[in-house]
């Protein structure tokens, strides 16, 4: 279950390293997700939202029995 939600890590930075916040105003990766900016695309703020129920999942006592849900 550690390592559920790290097909959707790497796809988050695969995406943020493609969008403008990071290649375009230099910015580092966790300043482009931490902030809801437009030059993000809207596919990467569904990976971003989908990654952290992802994560809230593992701290989740009923998701930790049933475990996370695939990705």
């Amino acid at each position: 279950m550690a390592k559920s939600c790290k097909g959707l890590a790497m796809e988050l930075v695969k995406c943020l390293s493609e969008s403008d916040c990071v290649k375009v105003q230099k910015r580092s990766f966790r300043e482009c997700a931490g902030e809801k900016s437009p030059c993000i695309p809207s596919e990467c703020v569904g990976l971003r939202e989908t990654y952290f129920n992802c994560k809230r999942g593992q701290v989740d006592m009923r998701a930790r029995i049933r475990g996370n849900k695939g990705y």
